[in-house]
C-alpha cells in the first residue's frame, strides 16, 4: 500500500515539474515577444502599494470618473488602490507611430508568426539597449520650468534621437499620484489630433512619474511676448483656427480644458498650436457635473466663474478664446485685473455692461452677485475698448460672440469655425482629418511677424496673397 502511494506521489511530483517547465517555456516566449517590440507600458499609478490581482476589464476603468454613472462610481484614494487606471490587456493596445511620436506601433501578433524586423529592432542579445517606458530611456538636457507638482524638462530620446518634453511629477509617499497628473495622462491618452500636444510615453517610479511629450519649441505667451504690439492679422487667424479646431475636437468628446491661456498654447516652429496642460481638464458628461470654480488664471476667467458658478460647460473655454483673441489682436491682455475677482470684474463690466437679469437670467441667483458692490456700467462696442478690432474684417463680430456675460449666449468652438471671419481662408481647411495639419494645404503658412504688421495689413487684403514662407 506504501509503495502504491510512494509510486503515485512520485507520478504527481513528476507531472508537476513538467508542467512547471512547460509554464515557464510559454511565459519565456511571451517575454521574448514583448521585450522584442519594447512594450514596456505595465504602468502602476495612484498608490505606492499596488496589487497586480484584478487587472482584467481595465478599458472600463479608464474612463474619467465624470463619465461613470453615480451608482457605479469606483472610489479612488491617492494611497491605496486595487487597480492600474491606465492599463489595457496586451491584445487591445494600439501604440502610435509619427514623425513625432517616440512610441512604436504594436499589434499583438498570432503564434508563430514574429516579424523578423521586430526582432532585429530589440535582441535578446542586448538587454542594456535603451527601450520606451525605461527611465534610462531619455536624456535630460534642460529644465524647462516648475510648478507645485512637477518640472518640465527638455529630452532627448536615446532611441531615436528624438526631442521631447519631459513633464516630471514628485511622488509624496504620504499623499500617493498627485490627481491632476492622473487626469491629465488618462485624458491624454485618447486624444489624437493635431492640434493637441502628444503624449509619446509614460515612466513610473518610485519617486517620480514621467509624462513624456513631442517637444514644442515655445507657446503663445512666449511668442506674443518676442512679437509686442499685436501680431499679424493672417497669424491670429490661424492659430485662433487651430485653437477653435483642437477645442472643438475635445468638446465633441465631453471633455473641457480648464485653463485655457497663453502659457498652455504651445506653438511649434512651423506654426502648428497645440492644446496642452491638461491638469484642470474635466471629462463631462450629461448632465452637467458642478465643479470647483478655481480654475483657469484669473485674467481668462469668465464672470460666472468669478460670480461663483459651479455649474458649466464647454462655454467656459469659449470665455477664454475670446480673450486670447482680442490679445493677440491687441497686444495686451483683454482684462488684465490687477488686485482680485472684484476687479476682474470691475474690467470686465466696464466694456460689456453690469449684467442684471435682464441681459443675464439667473445672474441674482449666483452666490458672489451683489449688485451694490458693483458700478453700473453700459455695454461698450469692443473697439472703443480694443481699438485694432476695427482693423480686421468681421473680429469685432466674433470678438462680441464670444465674450458674452450670459454663458449660454457664447458661441461653440464649433460653430466660431464656421464665422465668416475665416471666409477667406482655403475651404480644404475645413476637411482635413483629425491627425493632419493645418500647414499640409497649399498656401497656409506663417507670415513674417513685424511691429508694422497692424499698417500694413489693409482691410481687403485676400489670404494666399504675396504669402512668404518664413518661421517666426
Amino acid at each position: 500500500m506504501c509503495d502504491m502511494i510512494d509510486s503515485q506521489s512520485a507520478e504527481k511530483i513528476s507531472r508537476m515539474k513538467k508542467l512547471r517547465r512547460t509554464l515557464s517555456e510559454s511565459f519565456g516566449r511571451i517575454g521574448d515577444l514583448l521585450e522584442s517590440t519594447n512594450y514596456v507600458f505595465s504602468f502602476q499609478i495612484c498608490v505606492t502599494k499596488m496589487s497586480t490581482r484584478n487587472c482584467q476589464g481595465m478599458d472600463s476603468v479608464i474612463k474619467p470618473l465624470d463619465t461613470i454613472p453615480e451608482d457605479k462610481k469606483v472610489r479612488v484614494q491617492r494611497t491605496q488602490s486595487s487597480f492600474d487606471p491606465f492599463e489595457k490587456p496586451t491584445n487591445q493596445v494600439k501604440r502610435v507611430h509619427s514623425e513625432n511620436n517616440a512610441c512604436i506601433n504594436f499589434k499583438t501578433s498570432s503564434a508563430g508568426k514574429e516579424s523578423p524586423k521586430v526582432r532585429r529592432h530589440s535582441s535578446p542579445s542586448s538587454p542594456t539597449s535603451p527601450k520606451f517606458g525605461k527611465a534610462d530611456s531619455y536624456e535630460k538636457l534642460e529644465k524647462l520650468g516648475e510648478g507645485s507638482y512637477a518640472t518640465v524638462y527638455k529630452g532627448k530620446s536615446k532611441v531615436n534621437g528624438k526631442l521631447v518634453a519631459l513633464k516630471v511629477i514628485r511622488l509624496q509617499e504620504e499623499e500617493g499620484t498627485p490627481f491632476t497628473a492622473i487626469r491629465e495622462a488618462s485624458l491624454l491618452k485618447g486624444l489624437k489630433h493635431a492640434n493637441i500636444v502628444l503624449l509619446h510615453d509614460i515612466i513610473h517610479t518610485k519617486e517620480t512619474l514621467t509624462l513624456v511629450f513631442e517637444y514644442v519649441h515655445t507657446d503663445l505667451c512666449q511668442y506674443m511676448d518676442k512679437h509686442p504690439g499685436g501680431l499679424h492679422p493672417e497669424n491670429v487667424k490661424l492659430f485662433l483656427f487651430q485653437l477653435l479646431r483642437g477645442l472643438s475636437y475635445i468638446h465633441q468628446r465631453y471633455i473641457l480644458h480648464r485653463d485655457l491661456k497663453p502659457q498652455n498654447l504651445l506653438i511649434s516652429d512651423t506654426g502648428e498650436l497645440k492644446l496642452a496642460d491638461f491638469g484642470l481638464a474635466r471629462a463631462k458628461s450629461v448632465p452637467s457635473h458642478t465643479y470647483s470654480n478655481e480654475v483657469v488664471t484669473l485674467w481668462y476667467r469668465p464672470p460666472d466663474v468669478l460670480l461663483g458658478s459651479t455649474e458649466y460647460s464647454t462655454c467656459l473655454d469659449m470665455w477664454g478664446v475670446g480673450c486670447i483673441f482680442v490679445e493677440m489682436i491687441q497686444g495686451v491682455a483683454a482684462f488684465p485685473g490687477m488686485k482680485d475677482i472684484q476687479d476682474q470684474l470691475e474690467r470686465i463690466f466696464l466694456v460689456l455692461g453690469t449684467p442684471n437679469e435682464d441681459t443675464w437670467p439667473g445672474v441674482h441667483s449666483l452666490p458672489h452677485f451683489k449688485p451694490e458692490r458693483f458700478t453700473q456700467y453700459g455695454p461698450k462696442n469692443l473697439r472703443q475698448a480694443w481699438n485694432k478690432l476695427s482693423c480686421v474684417n468681421h473680429a469685432e463680430d466674433l470678438a462680441s460672440k464670444l465674450l458674452q456675460c450670459f454663458p449660454k449666449n457664447r458661441l461653440s468652438a464649433q460653430a466660431a469655425l464656421s464665422h465668416e471671419y475665416f471666409s477667406d481662408l482655403p475651404p480644404r481647411l475645413w476637411e482635413l482629418t483629425d491627425m493632419s495639419s493645418i500647414f499640409t494645404v497649399p498656401n497656409v503658412r506663417l507670415q513674417p511677424e513685424t511691429g508694422e504688421s497692424m499698417r500694413a495689413f489693409g482691410k481687403n487684403n485676400s489670404y494666399g496673397k504675396g504669402v512668404s514662407n518664413s518661421k517666426h
